[in-house]
Order: C-alpha cells, then sequence, then structure tokens
C-alpha cells in the first residue's frame, strides 16, 4: 500500500517525513510543488470557483515519490507528530464466491484474491488486538488550519488536477479543476507499452500542473496513475522519466486501492445513514466495484472493464460505426462473464441499502436518461434506473460517435466510448439486481484528499 501499512487495513498517500525532518535541522531544502495543463474545451468541467495564486509548500509524499516541497518551519504540520501505528487489521466477514476472471482481483477485508485464488473466509473476531483509541477532547493548542490541497489524477481517459480547501471536520470546498484529455489507454503500443509519444505528452502535462498548483497556492499535492499505467508494461519506468523530468512523485494507484478510495469518498458523501453501500465506478481503463457498511469496504473488485479500453477492444474501426450488433453481443458476453463471479461474492455479505454510481460515464448516462444538468450543482439528486438505462443502450447503440457527441450530457471527447461504457453500466445493474443508482458527485479524487487529510490530521 502507498506509504506503509496504516491501522485498520488503511494507507496514507504521503506522510509527514518533512515534519519529521524539521526537527532534526533537515528544514533547509527549498520548496517545490507540481500543478496543471489547459482545460479541454471540447469537455466541460464540474462549475468550481475559482482561486488566487500563492506560494506553495508542499510535503514530501512519500509513497508517492520523491519530495515535491518542504513544510515550513512553524507551520502546523511541521509542529506536528507522526500517528502512532496499530498493527491491527480489521477481521472480515465470513465470505464466498466464485473464481475471479482473468486481469480483475477481488478484495476481502483487505485480502487481495487474484485470478485463481481461492476466497479467504477469516472467522469473525480474528487478527491481531488494536491499539487502544482516545475519545477524549482535543488537547488545547494549535490544530491544522485550513489548507489548500491537491490531487493530479493520471487516468486512462484524462489527466485532471483537483484543486480543494480542506480543514478537518470540514467538507472539502472545490477551488479550481483542470482537464487534459490525454487519453493515455490509446497511446499504448502493440506490446502493451507507453510509446514516446505518449510519454512525451504526460510529461509536458504533469509539468503544466505543477505550474498550475503553484500559482493557485496549493500547500500539498499528491499525484497519482491508474489503469493506464498500471497496465503498461513500462509504467515504472516511465513514471521514473517524468518524475526526474519534472520533480513531481506519481504514485500508482492498484485497483484495489482505487476502489476502496472510491468507496470512501461515496461512504463519506452519502453518510452513514446510507447503510450498507455498494459503489460503482467506470473508468477509461477498469470498473470498480466496492461493498460494505464501513468506510472501508468488506469487498472491492478491480476488472478491466473500462470504458476507453472496451472500445480499443471490441468496437474499434471507422467501419464500426454504429458498432455491429454483433460485436455488441459479443461485448455483453464478456462483461457479464467478468463481473458475475464478485456478484456471488458480494451477495454473501447482505443485501445492500444503497447502489451508488460514480464516474462521467454514469453521469452522462444519467443525463441522457433525463436527470438534471450538472451545472444545478452537487446536492440535486440525480438517479439512473435500469429500466431507462436500457432505452438509453437501445438509443446510442444505433447512433454514430457524432450524433451521441450531441447528445445532452456528453463531450465530444467520451462520445466514442459511450456505448462501451453504457453496456458495463447496464449489465452490471442487471446482474446486481439493482434498479436504480444514485449519482455520486464525488469519487476517486476526493477519495484520495479525504484519505490524505485524515492522515495530515493524525498527526
Amino acid at each position: 500500500m502507498l506509504g506503509g501499512v496504516r491501522p485498520a487495513g488503511w494507507f496514507p498517500l504521503g506522510s509527514h517525513r518533512a515534519a519529521a525532518r524539521s526537527r532534526v535541522g533537515e528544514s533547509d531544502r527549498p520548496t517545490t510543488v507540481a500543478t496543471a495543463g489547459p482545460a479541454d474545451a471540447a469537455e466541460p468541467a464540474d462549475p468550481v470557483e475559482s482561486a488566487g495564486a500563492g506560494l506553495v509548500a508542499a510535503v514530501e509524499l512519500t509513497g508517492l515519490g520523491d519530495p515535491v516541497g518542504q513544510v515550513p518551519a512553524g507551520s502546523p504540520a511541521a509542529s506536528g507528530s507522526d500517528p502512532a501505528a496499530s498493527d491491527g487489521s480489521a477481521p472480515g466477514p465470513a465470505t464466498s464466491g466464485g473464481s475471479v476472471p482473468p486481469g480483475g482481483s477481488v478484495v476481502l477485508a483487505g485480502a487481495v484474491v487474484l485470478a485463481g485464488d481461492a476466497v479467504p473466509v477469516r472467522p469473525a473476531g480474528a487478527g491481531r488486538p488494536r491499539a487502544g483509541i482516545g475519545v477524549g477532547p482535543l488537547p488545547a493548542g494549535p490544530h491544522p488550519g485550513p489548507m489548500r490541497m491537491g490531487v493530479i489524477d493520471i487516468g486512462s481517459n484524462t489527466v485532471h488536477l483537483l484543486v480543494v480547501d480542506a480543514h478537518r471536520g470540514g467538507q472539502p470546498q472545490p477551488a479550481a479543476s483542470v482537464r487534459v484529455p490525454l487519453r493515455l489507454v490509446e497511446l499504448l503500443e502493440a506490446d502493451g507499452s507507453l510509446g514516446t509519444e505518449g510519454e512525451q505528452a504526460l510529461t509536458a502535462c504533469v509539468r503544466d500542473m505543477r505550474e498550475q498548483a503553484e500559482a493557485l497556492g496549493v500547500q500539498d499535492l499528491a499525484a497519482f496513475a491508474t489503469s493506464a499505467l498500471r497496465d503498461a508494461s513500462n509504467g515504472d519506468q516511465v513514471l521514473a522519466r517524468v518524475r526526474a523530468a519534472t520533480g513531481v512523485g506519481i504514485g500508482m494507484l492498484s485497483g484495489e486501492e482505487e476502489a476502496r478510495l472510491t468507496f470512501l469518498a461515496a461512504r463519506r458523501w452519502f453518510g452513514w445513514s446510507a447503510g450498507r453501500l455498494l459503489a460503482l465506478d467506470i473508468g477509461g481503463g477498469s470498473l470498480e466495484i466496492g461493498a460494505g457498511m464501513h468506510e472501508d469496504p468488506e469487498v472491492v473488485a478491480s476488472l478491466p472493464l473500462g470504458a476507453s479500453r472496451l472500445t480499443r477492444d471490441w468496437l474499434a474501426g471507422a467501419d464500426n460505426d454504429p458498432p455491429r450488433r454483433a460485436d455488441l453481443a459479443e461485448l455483453r458476453r464478456y462483461v457479464r462473464a467478468q463481473i458475475a463471479p464478485v456478484v456471488g461474492t458480494i451477495y454473501h455479505l447482505g443485501e445492500h441499502t444503497r447502489v451508488v454510481a460514480t464516474s462521467k460515464t454514469f453521469r452522462s448516462l444519467a443525463r441522457i436518461a433525463g436527470a438534471e444538468p450538472y451545472s444545478r450543482g452537487p446536492y440535486t439528486r440525480r438517479v439512473l434506473r435500469r429500466d431507462d438505462l436500457a432505452d438509453v443502450v437501445a438509443k446510442i447503440t444505433r447512433m454514430t460517435v457524432e450524433e451521441r457527441a450531441a447528445l445532452a450530457g456528453v463531450s465530444a471527447s467520451r462520445a466514442g466510448q459511450l456505448v462501451a461504457g453504457a453496456i458495463v453500466a447496464a449489465e452490471a445493474l442487471d446482474l446486481f439486481s439493482v434498479e436504480e443508482a444514485e449519482i455520486c458527485p464525488w469519487a476517486l479524487r476526493e477519495g484520495v484528499i479525504l484519505r490524505r487529510l485524515d492522515w495530515l490530521n493524525s498527526g
């Protein structure tokens, strides 16, 4: 896990090594940061509040690469102490299920189950004892105040810089959002590596985002990559060269970590009253699934069912627009075969009380089905019903890419992969017997920020 193992199975995205360094006289290193590129004019960004410029003092991101900056002496972060570690691990419920499809993995209570492995069963109460946790009032003295935080998400479709203003006990408020449609998944070579063109484009984009974060006054910056680089045969080497060229350390999130952090964001958004959650997220390279009662899901799965990946592998070609019915039928069978084993595993946990969906794909499908536009704000309730989704799928599979790009809620850069994403969404809702999924405005990036904020405040 990134940055080392934390209590209760959580991992930090970075730590206070900069604070520790300041206590041993190593706090005189120059301050640097990371930033973002120009927004994609073809894809409207979520409404955000613009922010002013300022100097940046970023903490060292252990587990996400080399330092991108240093905490200034005397700041709350620099005076904090490292959190006490615990060896405890949360026991998971006894579960069973089918085999995991190739290319995917399932995690139950922190245990990764790869293809071909048996699903582990752990009796209730098993595991090492936890350290005691104090529940008294906070001690007197200064505590970390408001902080401008940023996260660079290098996804399969888009590189996205999200900047928020956050503080302990408060909801992170968006300050800026910058997207660049790099589409790394389409720049992979036949041998699975990211070619020179893709690496150069990524390096320039990360460098630009570093500069934008600095101009926006970001005080804490995390950067991570997901499916496209995770699956690239030279992903680690590419990230090392990008770090050397830009000074930005980029962590590689596993599919399971993606699912956990997305689930955390959904849980924090909907709260404990949502009960047992089932969270679905369709990215460019993978489908993430999480289920459970708590902030740490009891089951997570990451499957190779991203909208860009499936479009490239199953529906590509100028002569396949609109896609052929035979190709669509084959894709449906493949998607169902991938998801089905996860369904059996999750149903052993008990019936979910709320199903939530994140990602641009689900938002676009809900908008086509009649949901309110995102310009109405994040607090407007939006749902995607299974019957409505079936109508949407029937409609868009008969349309060309150009026709789909004219639909409400669909950008030109995403229109080509909408059919594949819709098929994944439809088959997932059908296999999980979901009548409606509620659209969650928070997803992976917010999960990273929330976990990062938890980690910083724990000191």
